[in-house]
């Protein structure tokens, strides 16, 4: 069993909620407990809420911080949220804050846990600044977020991807840490997992996926595709074929504010503090995930 928590801005981009319905579904994901970061963190987590009571577990759920570390909030309102009045799910949860309840749990079981991170890290670059140990007792540090090669999302005129643009001082925080496993899976792979919103209806009609599809409804109003970049970095955790990871070093804009958030990677040896995904193999993804999703029903 691989030992995880979930820091997530569930309620932005639909991912998030496809992501965590693959990790209440994995045999092999011990979920210690779920953060919420950005915008109505509350109601971010009353969501994820809704969906561990549907997959029958108790898991710890802690709002986290609603407001970037320095820059103007880019995300406010969790929309998404507007859903949850079709599902059960807790309306308070524990006051212990999200920086003392991941701290608590890294410090608990040293050297065990994986942190995903598939939101702004704001939560973490709190967290690290307190805690300048905890990177270190870590398993690992996992997040989605980032643009890093040459004939990626470049393409598409994406100067900083949105995660690290919404608190960049955070990520910057976040990548300047040392941990046992400092990995990152930027646009460059997550733009090539991609469904269509008919195909999602028709996939997504198990138990575990119908509060997503509720969510994935009010997403359809104004896109007709879900892109899997959280989810593929939950996939990653599991399986080495999904995903082929490079060496090198990380840098954040800071003071660009054209470019800030922007992320610079630099290749390098086996010594080199972070690793960055540079391929994918879709179809072994999209294997995993609805073999995972559909054999827990």
């Amino acid at each position: 069993m691989k030992k995880i928590i979930l820091d997530t801005d569930i309620g932005s981009d639909i991912d998030d909620a496809v992501c965590l319905t693959y990790l209440l579904a994995h045999p092999g994901c011990d979920l210690l407990g779920i953060t919420t970061v950005s915008g109505e963190p509350v109601e971010r987590a009353r969501m994820a809420s809704a969906m561990c009571r549907v997959a029958g577990v108790d898991i710890p759920i802690i709002p986290g911080a609603a407001e970037p570390m320095q820059r103007e909030q880019q995300q406010p309102s969790a929309p998404q949220a507007a859903a949850l009045d079709r599902w059960d799910h807790d309306a308070s949860f524990p006051a212990i804050g999200a920086v003392d309840f991941l701290r608590n749990t890294i410090r608990e079981n040293p050297g065990e846990v994986t942190l995903l991170a598939i939101g702004p890290l704001t939560n973490l670059g709190h967290l690290f600044a307190a805690d300048p140990e905890l990177p270190a007792l870590l398993d690992s540090l996992v997040l989605m977020g980032g643009v890093f090669l040459d004939g990626g999302p470049q393409n598409h005129r994406i100067t900083a991807e949105w995660n690290i643009r919404c608190d960049p001082h955070a990520a910057a925080i976040v990548y300047a840490q040392q941990a046992r496993g400092h990995r990152s899976i930027g646009l460059d792979v997550t733009m090539q997992v991609t469904m269509r919103a008919a195909e999602v209806r028709e996939r997504f009609q198990l138990p575990l996926l119908r509060p997503v599809l509720d969510f994935a409804e009010v997403w359809f109003q104004s896109r007709e595709t879900i892109t899997f970049h959280d989810p593929l970095a939950a996939a990653t955790l599991f399986r080495d074929d999904v995903c082929s990871f490079e060496h090198g070093t990380i840098a954040v804009e800071l003071q660009n504010e054209a470019r800030l958030g922007a992320t610079t990677w630099t290749p390098g040896g086996p010594e080199a503090p972070h690793e960055v995904a540079t391929r994918v193999d879709v179809r072994a993804f999209f294997s995993e995930y609805f073999d995972v999703v559909e054999g827990a029903k």
